[in-house]
């Protein structure tokens, strides 16, 4: 992709590339049909033309090739380290403030992406700073995400983006990592704000996922598609006769006022040139019941009943086909956010679901050196992993550490760091390569740190390793975490609103960071009201380990050396708050520990 934006000044997928057999591109393209139209060239015409220069000035293409590989080692060529302080969170929240839309949510225009990267930065930095602004940021764009069209109000879950300002006609794809990234936003913000939307729609996310996305072997599938056998985003759209047939007039008529439906419609189907309705809420006009901020339960009751009534028509419709690969990273980032939305809202079957995926992956998608593969698909598992799979299944296995509290997860978490670090790592400039050294030689290897669709191994590794450090207690991982933030830190500071995931990396390495050990005789009611607490807080900068005789069976000693003189206190459940090095007297009640939690008793639990 770099070759063709260098190439031809744009990009997109899908992409061309003819390439020399070193490997060097000398032809780049995105989207050519098979055969010519409308003025657009088709490959049953390129590839011959391409063959025949290749033939008679083959000398000429080679030195091109080779010219676009010298671009492109020297475009990759990082600054120096920067000296990491948090001024830089302060200039990215900045930036954000500039890029934000006030009037619509989200950051800049059409076509607008949820950013759920951004999100995440933003509730550190208002529980970091306090900083009303960076709330409002966030809740804003998640209400106009929760009411707009981009929304499935019928199936759950998010589509790819929305082609205008308003979120309001989508681009109908519904991508597997999309909803993994706003379910963990949707999560958080139901317990940094208590509002029960933000806790329906991620309910709704997850629904979605094990209903729609995931398949018999624990896998989740990547992605649906916009289009269908009657066009694109046909199988989401309605008319008003097609409320009304299923309704009833009535229902449909009050359903209308509620989504938005009109006998105009706010869509043209492109292929039959058909209107019709992407449902959409509009508070201000719309509403059936006037309450604003959260759904009263006369409201989410009739809202239940009509989507309960319009959802199995809509599956009779003929289905936007599926991409049925299992890809590591992206099934990585479900693991994670159904871990994380398990803590927030209890439902085992999240929790569940993550497990199931995580086995499956553990079990299908091993390559024989103990590294990952890439992708699985017809009963194959294929490809050397990339850096963004060892990253995200690493963050995936805190995650479920973190609701399982099982130290194999922690113990698996730690052996995919060192494959990474012995295969990815650039020990010159520092971070990781996307490629390993073990596959075939390409003529660069990126250290990637912007966000793209999904975050970068670098920001996810930078939160990781902080994580392992707080969690093991081992220096050696917040030395690496340093490290590898002022290997970016230069970069990120050229561009912060490209680097949100790495802000939050960055926020977790600077601190203050709290490390809480439960000692327990057991898995007790005192030891689950004492973890409670702690999940159902918004504590971003919390890590939490939990000491049983089980968990010192499965090897917890080893990994978490420093909790072994810590334990339970007149067969009592006992929390351990530690910030940094210091720890507190130990902790025996519930009471004690939430005033903790909101700073009662000390200051430096961040936010309090």
């Amino acid at each position: 992709m770099m070759a063709c934006q260098q190439m031809t000044g744009q990009g997109g997928w899908p992409l061309t590339i003819v390439m020399t057999p070193a490997k060097e591109p000398f032809f780049a393209g995105t989207y050519f049909p098979r055969s010519g139209r409308a003025g657009m060239p088709g490959l049953l015409d390129l590839l011959p033309k391409i063959a025949r220069i290749w033939a008679n000035e083959r000398g000429d293409l080679e030195r091109s090739a080779r010219g676009v590989a010298e671009t492109l080692r020297s475009a990759t060529a990082f600054p120096s380290m920067g000296k990491v302080d948090s001024g830089l969170l302060t200039r990215a929240y900045e930036d954000l403030v500039l890029r934000f839309d006030a009037r619509n949510g989200g950051f800049g225009t059409a076509p607008k992406f949820p950013a759920p990267t951004s999100l995440w930065f933003l509730l550190r930095f208002w529980k970091r700073n306090g900083t009303a602004h960076a709330l409002n940021m966030v809740t804003r764009t998640l209400d106009a995400l929760t009411h707009g069209g981009i929304h499935d109000h019928l199936g759950g879950g998010f589509h790819r983006y929305s082609t205008d300002a308003s979120w309001q006609v989508p681009h109908f794809e519904k991508m597997l990592y999309d909803q993994a990234l706003l379910l963990i936003a949707f999560s958080d913000a139901w317990l940094a704000t208590g509002n029960r939307k933000y806790r329906k729609t991620a309910e709704g996310i997850g629904t979605y996922l094990l209903r729609d996305l995931q398949v018999d072997n624990g896998g989740f599938i990547a992605a649906e598609d916009a289009d269908t056998v009657e066009g694109e985003g046909a199988y989401y759209v309605w008319t008003q006769e097609e409320f009304e047939r299923v309704l009833g007039r009535d229902d449909a008529s009050s359903a209308s006022r509620y989504f938005g439906v009109t006998a105009a419609g706010n869509f043209v189907i492109p292929e039959s040139n058909r209107r019709a309705n992407v449902l959409f809420l509009d508070p201000k006009k719309n509403l059936v019941f006037p309450k604003k901020d959260s759904l009263p339960e006369a409201e989410e009751a009739w809202r239940e009943n009509i989507t309960g009534r319009l959802l199995p028509a809509r599956n009779q419709r003929p289905r936007p086909a599926r991409d049925t690969k299992i890809l590591t990273d992206w099934n990585a980032l479900a693991i994670a956010a159904l871990a994380h939305a398990y803590r927030a809202f209890g439902d085992p079957a999240y929790l569940a679901a993550a497990e199931k995926c995580l086995q499956f992956l553990g079990s299908s998608l091993r390559s024989p050196d103990g590294g990952l593969f890439h992708r699985y698909c017809d009963g194959e598992a294929a490809i050397f992993g990339f850096a963004d799979d060892y990253a995200f299944m690493i963050a995936a296995l805190l995650e479920v550490y973190g609701a399982t509290f099982n130290p194999r997860q922690l113990s698996e978490a730690v052996r995919l760091d060192q494959y990474l670090t012995a295969h990815f790592f650039d020990p010159v400039r520092g971070g990781y390569y996307s490629s390993s050294d073990t596959g075939d030689p390409l003529i660069i290897r990126t250290r990637e740190i912007y966000d793209g669709a999904t975050p970068s191994a670098n920001s996810v590794m930078l939160e990781n390793l902080v994580q392992l450090g707080h969690l093991t207690g081992n220096p050696d991982y917040t030395e690496r975490a340093s490290a590898l933030a002022a290997a970016f830190y230069r970069i990120a500071e050229e561009s912060p609103y490209a680097c949100s995931a790495y802000l939050c990396g960055l926020d977790d390495l600077l601190g203050p960071a709290t490390c809480i050990v439960i000692a327990s005789e057991g898995d007790t009611q005192d030891m689950n009201e004492m973890v409670q607490q702690i999940w159902q807080r918004y504590l971003p900068a919390v890590n939490l380990v939990v000491r049983t005789p089980d968990s010192v069976s499965w090897g917890l000693d080893s990994l978490v050396p420093f909790s072994r003189t810590m334990i339970p206190r007149d067969g009592k459940a006992t929390a351990y708050v530690c910030h940094g090095t210091t720890c507190s007297e130990p902790v025996m009640t519930v009471e004690d520990l939430a005033a903790h939690l909101d700073g009662e008793k000390r200051g430096d639990i961040r936010g309090s």
